[in-house]
């Protein structure tokens, strides 16, 4: 879970943030905690019901059917992966920009995310345990490095942000991802994500106090804002140890997300919802191979056209509507069809939790701009037409099979 939230929540979201709301910017960060602790305990009941490889796309599917199901994968696979990974590489080159200002020039920008990427694809076809290995590595020294400034700094408009700041919490539910590979994983994933959701929330509060010391003026044109901060309470060193840390932080993020999403879209390639190629495993290393290139290159594109605040907010409004799909899941299997997915770990106060946490979606998916909505509209709209031509060509071709035999 640290590594999908920790490093944009940390070091990418917080300029952004103080740089709207300046001193309320806690209230976001607690707002959107208990937020998201309210999705969390949706994703806990469901996650008792159906335990499967899948998570948030397959429960979705499983409540309403293979067109949503579609719906949501390529929603997951893309709005909450590609264009999550495409923001992580922007906010990389953002940080390496306060050392290195070439780092601003397009040009120079597009050669690191293609580094990036090549390392993360050669990385990731070898295999699951180099990747988690990396990822171990950069939560010690992140960590390390956070406890020491937060030591050091604690001695000496609100739906825009909200909006941004709800991707620093995007991450947790996709452990759900892995889920059937957990022992006694009904019973033990609810409780882990709540209590992980908990201890994310008030470290991001703890940074934010620490941080706020610098004026907003100065954080509405800072790259990241740790270093703003670290400058004004540890002088240089307190920068360059930010910088690293925030760099290896947010490349762990990278790193482990490309791992979680590509295997979201094998998923959905092996369920047919995808084209067949993306569910082959490389013959050596057995990883799917051809869905982790495949995610990159629309990953390097999308890098490219967009910058971080806008493909920030466009993969929070894609994991909102997931989120949106979850909850009404949840609803729907307590009044209709739960009884085929009996579930161990029951919301108190039957449908009042998760009709409460749909209101603040949909409150919090309308603090998007009306544009936003729009472009996500026409993309829903271009699923819909796909997915209907995908059905008549597979009902032609069945046609065909049996007219033949």
């Amino acid at each position: 879970m640290k590594n999908t939230t920790i490093g944009i929540g940390i070091f990418l979201l917080p300029a952004l943030i103080a740089g709207i709301l300046g001193d309320a910017s806690i209230m976001a960060y607690v707002l959107c905690g208990l937020m998201f602790l309210m999705v969390v305990l949706c994703y806990a009941e469901i996650s008792s019901r159906i335990s499967t490889c899948n998570g948030t796309y397959a429960y979705i599917e499983k409540a309403f059917g293979p067109f949503f199901g579609f719906i949501a994968n390529i929603l997951f696979w893309f709005g909450g992966g590609v264009l999550l990974v495409a923001a992580l590489v922007n906010g990389i080159a953002s940080m390496l920009f306060v050392t290195f200002p070439f780092f601003d020039i397009q040009v120079y920008r597009g050669l690191l995310f293609l580094l990036l990427f090549l390392f993360c694809v050669l990385s990731n076809i070898n295999g699951v345990k180099q990747v988690m290995g990396w990822v171990k590595s950069t939560t010690i020294l992140t960590l390390l490095s956070l406890v020491i400034l937060l030591m050091v700094g604690l001695y000496n408009e609100l739906g825009t942000a909200c909006i941004m700041l709800f991707t620093a919490f995007i991450g947790g539910e996709t452990a759900l991802n892995i889920i059937a590979e957990m022992k006694n994983a009904k019973r033990a994933a609810p409780y882990v994500l709540v209590l992980c959701v908990i201890i994310v929330v008030v470290f991001y509060s703890l940074i934010q106090v620490t941080t706020q010391g610098t004026s907003a003026s100065t954080l509405i044109n800072q790259k990241a804002l740790l270093s703003a901060a670290a400058s004004k309470t540890t002088d240089n060193w307190g920068i360059k140890i930010l910088i690293i840390a925030g760099v290896l932080s947010v490349f762990g993020s990278l790193y482990s997300g490309i791992m979680v999403f590509s295997r979201v879209l094998f998923a959905g390639a092996k369920d047919g919802l995808m084209p067949k190629y993306l569910a082959k495993v490389h013959p050596v290393d057995a990883t799917p191979h051809w869905a982790i290139v495949t995610l990159l290159v629309i990953a390097y594109v999308m890098a490219i056209l967009g910058g971080f605040k806008q493909l920030i907010i466009f993969a929070s409004i894609s994991m909102l509507l997931l989120y949106l799909g979850v909850v009404l899941a949840v609803i729907k299997f307590r009044v209709k069809g739960g009884e085929n997915y009996p579930a161990t770990f029951l919301l108190p106060g039957g449908a009042l939790i998760p009709i409460v946490t749909l209101i603040i979606l949909v409150w919090f998916l309308f603090q998007s701009k009306p544009i936003e909505l729009i472009v996500v509209g026409i993309f829903l709209a271009s699923l819909s037409v796909i997915y209907a031509v995908k059905v008549f060509l597979n009902k032609r071709n069945l046609k065909k099979s049996v007219a033949v035999n």
